[in-house]
């Protein structure tokens, strides 16, 4: 499938300054697609920016923007103004890994702004225009973690969760109207926040850690296809695993011993 030709010239990032996002940016501009890149460090963006160009030859602009401030959604589509965008993918999120109790109130409401009143505002604001265009598509990163309970990931992974819904839901809502959604559900993936995390073995259901690229690839394969997948194999067996065989008690027990052995809590 040729992006370009199925959706049009421009493609949107939210979160693209590395690791997955990154990865969509140049995989998208790969397909000769002109880019709109958002994060929150300018420099970072920048770079990326650069590379993207002299690589490719395609337009790539940057906005810099917070995406857990309130009004994000609505401050980048006043940026854009009434630039068409074709495809958009929202991979923006943050986290926190410990204790639930030991995050401030701040920190939580941060976590809720980026990770589900952003994007679905996004979708909401871009998705109109591209259902009055009659095409479009728009991609969620969704996680592993929001299939249940997560111990110690317990706001990130309720957020995760809400981004599975929602892009499922759209999903119904758009699919005779032109608009592809679909949820991506990753699991561990070797990004630079991840690794910075500096994490162990988890000692069981633990499947290969993929790389960025390698969960893009997935997540196109897919799109227009399903509402949302869960990217890479041995996370497949896992999830089929923890979801349709067993318990859910022993699933959310699973998911929280995983996490306390990965992050040595």
């Amino acid at each position: 499938m040729n992006l370009k030709e199925k959706y049009g010239q421009v493609a949107m990032v939210a979160g693209a300054s590395e690791g997955i996002g990154a990865a969509y940016s140049n995989r998208l501009a790969a397909e000769g697609m002109d880019l709109i890149l958002i994060a929150r460090r300018r420099e970072t963006l920048e770079q990326l920016a650069s590379s993207i160009r002299d690589k490719y030859s395609t337009d790539v602009s940057v906005i810099c923007c917070d995406l857990s401030e309130p009004g994000a959604a609505q401050f980048i589509k006043e940026t854009v103004r009434e630039r068409e965008i074709n495809l958009l993918v929202y991979n923006a999120a943050l986290s926190h890994i410990g204790p639930f109790e030991n995050d401030t109130v701040e920190h939580n409401t941060a976590i809720a702004n980026c990770n589900m009143i952003t994007p679905m505002n996004i979708a909401r604001v871009f998705g109109e225009d591209m259902l009055k265009r009659g095409k479009g598509a728009l991609i969620f990163m969704a996680s592993m973690a929001g299939f249940q309970g997560s111990g110690f990931l317990a706001s990130y992974a309720a957020t995760k969760a809400f981004n599975r819904v929602l892009a499922e839901s759209l999903w119904y809502e758009w699919k005779n109207r032109g608009v592809d959604v679909i949820a991506c559900c990753a699991g561990a993936t070797s990004t630079k926040n991840y690794l910075r995390t500096n994490p162990g073995e988890s000692g069981f259901f633990a499947p290969r850690v993929l790389t960025p690229e390698e969960v893009v690839e997935e997540c196109f394969k897919r799109l227009g296809k399903k509402p949302s997948f869960v990217a890479g194999a041995g996370n497949r067996l896992a999830s089929f695993v923890m979801q349709r065989l067993l318990p859910r008690k022993t699933a959310i027990n699973i998911m929280g011993d995983n996490t306390r052995k990965i992050y040595r809590l």
